[in-house]
């Protein structure tokens, strides 16, 4: 057993409701480890996205040996880092920070999240073109992860069309074939696609609502959200009701952070043991 003591955190907004700090806690009690897991919630304290080098400071004071990093930072964190991961070099996006000697170095285990729970969940489903709503710090990860699994051609929209575009000219760079476009017409190119991938907050409980228009959605889409709270989201409810394959948000919520807890503390999870704790946890919740 491992007799380590371990504190870490999540720094983002509205993040009340994580399964983060349960999901973490309960397997480093099961490595033997004591391990806290701590929400710093700009919301919650009533601080601006700004604050943001305050709060890793804290951490820093404090002793963490790490922290997640969500919405909306997962962009403008790099600016306050030592150095990055070759993921997080290559994605520019951070979704997991680790202390060490006195340097602050920058991980993204969003992409192998998602790439980890769509292999397991939509092993087999048409890969020749999909749309992926979202430029931002997550969909920037979960695009490379969808040309990593074999999708052939990726649409990109974000409401910020230059964000979409310099994502789809990073994609095309990294994965030296034309494999990604912008679209400002989501609609048509839902027509021409096998599946959606949604990338925004639209879903979550502090952002309800739908990220497209219901007739969009045919039932021979299938659909990937990487919201988790709820666990299932407007959108995945009504891809449902029209008969399509859906993969929701929490496994890759579970893979990025059995990742993220191997980086903490050296050891790595047992994320199959993860995953039935998060669903158990969102039973709990519902």
């Amino acid at each position: 057993m491992h007799d380590k003591k371990f504190l870490v955190g999540l720094i983002g907004a509205d993040i009340q409701m994580s399964k983060s700090p349960a999901l973490h806690e309960m397997e480093g009690r099961r490595q033997g480890l004591d391990y806290r897991y701590e929400l710093l919630d700009f919301a919650e304290r009533g601080l601006p996205a700004s604050a943001l080098p305050d709060l890793l400071e804290e951490e820093e004071q404090r002793g963490f040996a790490g922290s997640n990093i969500t919405h909306p930072c997962k962009q403008t964190v790099i600016a306050h880092l030592n150095r990055l991961s070759e993921d997080a070099k290559m994605l520019g996006a951070v979704n997991t920070v680790v202390f060490r000697n006195g340097e602050r170095i920058g991980h993204n285990t969003d992409w192998y999240g998602f790439y980890e729970n769509f292999q397991r969940g939509l092993p087999d489903v048409a890969k020749s073109h999909a749309v992926l709503l979202g430029a931002g710090g997550a969909g920037v990860a979960v695009a490379h992860a969808a040309i990593k699994l074999g999708i052939e051609r990726l649409s990109i929209f974000d409401q910020d069309a230059k964000r979409a575009e310099t994502l789809a000219r990073q994609l095309n760079d990294r994965f030296s074939r034309d494999c990604a476009r912008a679209t400002t017409d989501v609609g048509s190119a839902l027509r021409s696609a096998d599946g959606l991938i949604h990338a925004t907050p639209t879903g979550m409980k502090s952002h309800p609502g739908l990220p497209i228009d219901a007739e969009w959605l045919l039932p021979r889409h299938w659909v990937a959200d990487i919201v988790y709270m709820p666990l299932v989201t407007e959108l995945l409810a009504l891809a449902e009701g029209k008969g399509c394959r859906t993969l929701r948000g929490g496994g890759m919520t579970v893979y990025q952070a059995a990742a993220a807890f191997e980086l903490f503390t050296g050891i790595a999870p047992d994320a199959e043991r993860m995953s039935l704790h998060f669903t158990d946890l969102c039973r709990l919740s519902a």
